[in-house]
């Protein structure tokens, strides 16, 4: 006759089958992974090449203004006039093809140290690169260059995605203009500052 175990065998064995199910558990919770979401990062594109428009980009300038606005455009003789007027500049930005990816006009009065932006496209293709930031910033540059202490300008009350880029490139409202455009939209208009802070805060 065998002597007896020391182990009891019933108990045992079911303390192993509750290890077997906590070490299921466990290993369960080990590999188990939340349902996977991607993320696309944002894209990230070349900044565009902005340069002061020539005589030669009159027939793309037209093109792409009549491309943007359904009303209130520049004419072809508008455009002309600019290109040779000392009292305009205007601005285009190119990404690599053949076709402008957008176009600033800005405007000098003598007499006035402000500059105001006439108009301010991009083309559809080229919407959401950041486009009209680089415009409005090298037009800001160009307008301190020329003396202006501020920068101001108009925009559809209902153009919500041009008031967002002016008031994060931090331009301010400053009154409207009622019945403003062609079909009888109002106007907001905007003003930024030229000046450094110290500038503004001693009035010089």
């Amino acid at each position: 006759m065998l002597p007896a175990c020391p182990i009891d065998l019933r108990r045992s064995a079911a303390w192993c089958s509750v290890c077997a199910l906590m070490q299921a558990r466990k290993m369960a919770t080990l590999f188990s992974c939340p349902p996977f979401v991607y993320s696309a990062p944002m894209p990230e594109f070349p900044a565009p090449v902005v340069r002061q428009a020539a005589p030669a980009d009159l027939d793309a300038l037209v093109h792409l203004e009549q491309a943007s606005f359904p009303g209130d455009r520049l004419s072809r003789r508008q455009y002309r006039h600019h290109l040779g007027s000392a009292s305009a500049c205007i601005l285009v930005a190119e990404c690599g093809t053949q076709d402008l990816a957008g176009a600033l006009v800005l405007l000098f009065r003598r007499g006035t140290r402000v500059a105001r932006v006439y108009s301010l496209a991009t083309a559809a293709a080229m919407r959401g690169r950041g486009i009209a930031s680089h415009l409005l910033t090298a037009a800001e540059t160009v307008a301190r260059e020329h003396g202006c202490r501020a920068m101001r300008l108009e925009v559809r009350s209902d153009n919500a995605a041009a008031i967002a880029l002016y008031r994060r490139a931090g331009y301010r409202p400053i009154g409207t203009r009622a019945n403003y455009y062609e079909d009888g939209a109002d106007a907001w208009r905007f003003e930024k500052s030229l000046q450094p802070a110290i500038a503004r805060a001693t009035g010089k």
